[in-house]
């Protein structure tokens, strides 16, 4: 059987949870960590408005070839030859 703690001991949901102190090389990865991924989020926050300049660049190309093309009048329709 194993003793078991009293309630008292054991953190509740409201109190943090003590964590260790870091080694110096835990540190260093963790700072090393924290920059790669700040530099991952800047490039996805990049890459997103670009695709948005691009999309919004290519429906108003489209819009104004749709314009262009209802605008241009139907070209006449030639008469069918007469059979003699």
């Amino acid at each position: 059987m194993s003793p078991s703690l009293p309630a008292s001991a054991l953190p509740t949901a409201d109190e943090p949870v003590a964590r260790p102190a870091m080694t110096r090389m835990e540190s260093k990865a963790e700072a090393i960590s924290r920059a790669a991924m700040e530099t991952i989020q800047q490039e996805v926050a990049r890459r997103e408005a670009k695709t948005a300049q691009l999309r919004a660049a290519r429906l108003a190309k489209e819009a104004s070839e749709r314009a262009a093309v209802a605008a241009k009048p139907a070209p006449a329709k030639r008469k069918a030859a007469s059979a003699r």
